[in-house]
């Protein structure tokens, strides 16, 4: 039973797990995430005003001399004379001394803070303690050059909370590992995580944590070129995702991967009304990283449906100048030699923006695709008027290397694209003209094949009149 007090209340995520077990209630609009703010009464007995006083102080030391800082914070955090029941004005502290290592790139003094506040933590609400767990590893996150300090974070904190039982706030920081491995490539590891973690989740029924799961076995699986399960996974993200009150920004990361999936099956129009969705959202909720990949992905989209000129648009719009940057510009580039045909330009957008382009590697797979369907299509009309050409003269034609050229050749040859033969005694290809092949025959075939038919079925109609 849950009553109101004037006394501290906090509802922790087991509680709420507990409450609902036991009373049958469906608590979907109150369940408590651990990375969220716990419900409080008013606390009594704390005094804002010298916590104010102090982070007012401390933000002082920071400006005139920041290699204090970090003292002037802790002294805050760790004394215990201070009165503050609730842990409000240490979190406050805390949050704040984070962000001064963000500031200054101190990743490493950031991993140690998480370290020196457990013993505190241990005598917090456990969805405070999840809360600032939370926000450090979010801190951490922001500092360059981190991903290795945040794995070796997130895996101290599972011992952690192995050792205080912390089960609900294991899970969140297991998943957010699991993420970290995907980063870095490492997906045996992060499969085997996320596998363990559904297992454990689904007995529990926790709709957001299995959602959030779920996107990232997507993702991960996406990564290793299993589109099956990650179509799979993906669906059961929408699934858990029905079932409650999704946040905004996860709807907008399933619409994302929606139009992820639905372009890998070569659906761009479906993707593309899944990928303005997303954007849709990152852009209400100013997710500026988010909304600008949302916008790439809306402009290949365009450009695989041989649509370029559609681009235009979309990049002269409010939206699309707010987000401009070198990423956008190569896809409009793209857009642009695409609308030229021009097959050399095309290559030489792709070779400027290389790094734009490789660091995506959904980008970078369509547009490969697309690089070889525009020279295929390139290579069968420059072909048309031969008979018997060298295969030199069509590298010059082509505008490629002959190497390229050649293999390109072979490759169709044996697609069956290309009706021909090499001779590489002589360079040349011979370019055989296509087959009429007259359909007589094949009616011919179907005819006797429904005559068969008929005859059988007046055979059986006679047998059961005689």
């Amino acid at each position: 039973r849950i009553s109101a007090h004037t006394a501290p209340l906090t509802i922790s995520l087991e509680g709420a797990h507990l409450y609902r077990l036991l009373t049958g209630y469906k608590m979907s609009a109150m369940e408590v995430d651990a990375g969220a703010e716990a419900m409080e009464v008013d606390q009594e007995g704390f005094d804002s005003k010298t916590f104010d006083d102090l982070l007012e102080k401390a933000k002082d030391i920071e400006t005139k001399s920041p290699q204090d800082a970090p003292k002037a914070y802790k002294e805050i955090i760790f004394n215990k004379e201070l009165e503050d029941p609730s842990a409000k004005g240490r979190e406050q502290a805390i949050y704040a001394l984070g962000d001064f290592y963000v500031k200054t790139g101190q990743g490493n003094a950031l991993s140690e803070l998480a370290k020196e506040l457990r013993p505190m933590l241990a005598e917090l609400p456990k969805a405070k303690t999840a809360k600032i767990v939370k926000v450090l590893i979010d801190a951490l996150a922001k500092t360059p050059n981190s991903l290795y300090l945040q794995i070796d974070m997130c895996r101290d904190c599972i011992e952690w909370c192995k050792h205080e039982k912390r089960t609900f706030l294991r899970q969140r920081v297991e998943c957010r590992l699991a993420g970290l491995y995907e980063q870095d490539q490492k997906y045996t590891p992060a499969i085997e995580i996320l596998e363990r973690l559904l297992l454990e989740v689904k007995k529990l029924d926790d709709k957001l944590l299995l959602v959030d799961i779920h996107l990232l076995e997507c993702r991960t699986h996406y990564s290793v070129k299993n589109i099956a399960k990650s179509k799979a996974a993906l669906t059961a993200a929408k699934t858990n995702a029905n079932a409650i009150h999704c946040p905004p920004l996860t709807q907008a990361e399933i619409d994302l991967w929606s139009g992820i999936i639905a372009a890998r099956e070569k659906d761009y129009r479906t993707s593309f009304s899944y990928f303005y969705e997303a954007f849709e959202a990152f852009h209400a909720s100013e997710s500026t990283a988010k909304a600008t990949t949302a916008m790439k992905y809306m402009l290949l989209s365009k450009i695989m449906q041989n649509r370029p000129q559609e681009t235009s648009p979309i990049l002269s719009s409010k939206s699309g100048l707010k987000y401009a940057s070198p990423g956008i510009d190569a896809m409009a580039a793209i857009a642009t030699a695409l609308t030229e045909r021009n097959l050399k330009k095309f290559e030489q957008v792709r070779g400027q923006f290389k790094s734009q382009i490789d660091e995506d590697a959904i980008i970078a797979y369509h547009l490969d695709d697309l690089n070889e369907t525009l020279l295929e299509q390139n290579i069968l009309r420059i072909l048309e008027p031969f008979s018997r050409v060298e295969i030199e003269h069509v590298a010059e034609l082509v505008e490629l290397p002959l190497p390229r050229t050649q293999a390109k050749l072979r490759e169709m040859i044996l697609d069956g694209k290309l009706n021909s033969t090499l001779d590489q005694g002589v360079g040349v290809l011979i370019v055989f003209d296509r087959e009429q092949v007259r359909s007589t025959y094949g009616n011919a075939l179907k005819t006797i094949k429904n005559t068969s038919e008929v005859l059988d079925t007046l055979y059986g109609m006679a047998k059961q009149i005689a």
